[in-house]
Formats: structure tokens, C-alpha cells, sequence
């Protein structure tokens, strides 16, 4: 358990941007061995450079941002922050993610303060319970000799997130399926309070999986060396207040994938069934030219 902690102390300390100027911050990276930043790392270090420029109470209702370029992972990345508009109900930012003097990603957030008005929502599937389920990184350290020596420090580490696929597929030979997956996800170890940090542990969890979730139906991996395949742009959307260091089931899938991009949409419950965020990706899911 005090790896576990460790490692969630980890994500914390990358979330803590640094501040170097007025509306400009500094975040540093952690690879999770996809050879570039992760796409939900950068999401959610902007999504706390937005947050930080806020001086009402509010706490983000939607983002919806572009993956520009690969980041680097030993370069930090610079953050600018936009103050579009401050209104009577509504903040809105726009952040910039900057390397080696370019953009990598943008971001549009806005924030509201609790307004109340109709409610409804969409009931969660019915899947066993997490206590029933292996962890992923259990079933990846169990077969961690078939994969590459240069990679699989990084791939059997210790991570800030526990993830508990319902229905894992094959993880080196997988069959095709249909393109649907359900995960339980929480962060290893107790969170404080602070609405923006489990907000940012959500966003930072909800790239994981989505790209998987496209290739699902031709029984390929997002490390199929035919395949490019990378984050092109990301929305999420928060609708209740959760925690992040409870249980939330992620549901995914995908409607259809065509000319080189794969589209997927997911919804995040809690253990009670709430509906408390949405998400929509489209991924570049394209052949490599050198393909044999």
C-alpha cells in the first residue's frame, strides 16, 4: 500500500503546476510508456492552469480540447492561460500547452457555479462489482516476460490509478469484439477535498482506454505496429460532484470508426449509479505507410 500512496502522491505533485508568471504555468511529466506525454496528463495539468485563474467558487462543466502535437517527455510543458470572459454564472478560459516554443494542445474550459434546474439521466450497466474484478496492472505484471525488455519497466510500475477492466481482452492475441468497455477505476489511495483535484484525477483517467475501445472490433491493440494511433481531440463534460478515490465505472464505446479517425463517447457513474461525467474522443487510427 505505500507504493500505492507513493504513486498517487506522484499525481498530485504532477497537478501542483507550478507558477511562473501571471497566468503562466510550469508541469512537469510521467511516462506511462507510450514514448510521448499522455494525452490525459496534459488534459488535466490544463485544466488546473485554468482553474487556478478563477476567484469565484466554480468548478468546470465542460472541456474540449485539441491534441496539436506529440508532447515531449523531457521537456516540461509551459501553460498560458486566457481569461476569455467572467460572467454572472459562467468562466470561460482558453489555455495554451507549450514545448520547445510551440503549441502542443489547446484548451476551452468553463466553469459554473450550482444553478438548479430540470434533472434526468441515463441508468449505468449491470456489471459485477470491482472487489470481484483482477486489477490491469496484476494482469499485465503476469505476463510481463512477452513483453519487450525496454518498455516493460515503465508498463509493470506502480500507477497513481487503479483500473479494473470487466471484460479484458487477450492482452498480446485479442479476439475481435464489439467496441463497448466497461472499467472501474479509483485513485490508489486517499485524496483531499478539493473539487479541482478529483476533477483533474477524472480527466487525467478518462484518455485511458478510449483509442483501445476502436480497435476492439478488428482485434487490434493500440500497440499494433501497423497502427498510427494517437488522441486527436478530447471534450468531458462534469455533471455531479464525485470523488475520484471512489469506485467510478467508466463505460465506453464506440459508433464508428472511418478515413484514418476512430470516434468513442463514454460515461463515468459512480458506485451509487449518479451519472457524474461524459466523454467524447476522436483518435487517429491510421495504416503506416511502411506496413508490411
Amino acid at each position: 500500500m505505500a507504493a500505492d500512496t507513493d504513486t498517487i502522491d506522484e499525481l498530485i505533485r504532477l497537478l501542483n503546476l507550478e507558477p511562473i508568471e501571471h497566468n503562466i504555468y510550469r508541469g512537469q511529466n510521467r511516462d506511462i510508456g507510450t514514448g510521448r506525454v499522455f494525452g490525459g496528463q496534459v488534459l488535466s495539468q490544463a485544466l488546473v492552469a485554468a482553474r487556478r485563474t478563477l476567484d469565484q467558487p466554480r468548478e468546470a462543466h465542460s472541456l474540449h480540447a485539441y491534441f496539436i502535437l506529440a508532447g515531449d517527455l523531457a521537456a516540461p510543458i509551459v501553460y498560458f492561460v486566457d481569461r476569455l470572459r467572467d460572467g454572472g454564472s459562467f468562466t470561460t478560459r482558453r489555455v495554451t500547452a507549450i514545448q520547445h516554443g510551440e503549441a502542443i494542445f489547446n484548451l476551452s474550459a468553463s466553469f459554473h457555479q450550482p444553478q438548479e434546474g430540470v434533472e434526468h439521466q441515463s441508468d449505468p450497466p449491470d456489471v459485477p462489482p470491482p472487489e470481484e474484478l483482477t486489477p490491469e496492472l496484476d494482469r499485465i505484471r503476469e505476463v510481463a516476460h512477452r513483453i519487450p525488455p525496454e518498455i516493460r519497466g515503465v508498463l509493470t510500475q506502480e500507477r497513481p490509478i487503479d483500473f479494473r477492466p470487466v471484460d479484458p481482452p487477450d492482452l498480446f492475441d485479442p479476439e475481435p469484439t464489439a467496441p463497448v468497455r466497461k472499467t472501474w477505476f479509483r485513485a490508489q489511495g486517499r485524496l483531499p477535498d478539493d473539487p479541482l483535484l478529483h476533477q483533474a484525477v477524472l480527466a487525467y483517467a478518462s484518455d485511458y482506454g478510449l483509442l483501445a475501445t476502436v480497435l476492439q472490433p478488428q482485434g487490434r491493440t493500440v500497440r499494433d505496429p501497423e497502427l498510427q494511433v494517437a488522441s486527436l481531440d478530447h471534450a468531458l463534460w462534469f455533471h455531479h460532484p464525485f470523488r475520484a478515490d471512489d469506485w467510478l465505472l467508466y463505460v465506453a464505446d464506440s459508433p464508428v470508426a472511418a478515413h484514418a479517425r476512430g470516434f468513442t463517447r463514454g460515461s463515468i457513474f459512480t458506485r451509487e449509479g449518479v451519472l457524474v461525467a461524459s466523454v467524447a474522443q476522436e483518435g487517429l487510427t491510421r495504416f503506416r505507410r511502411d506496413r508490411p
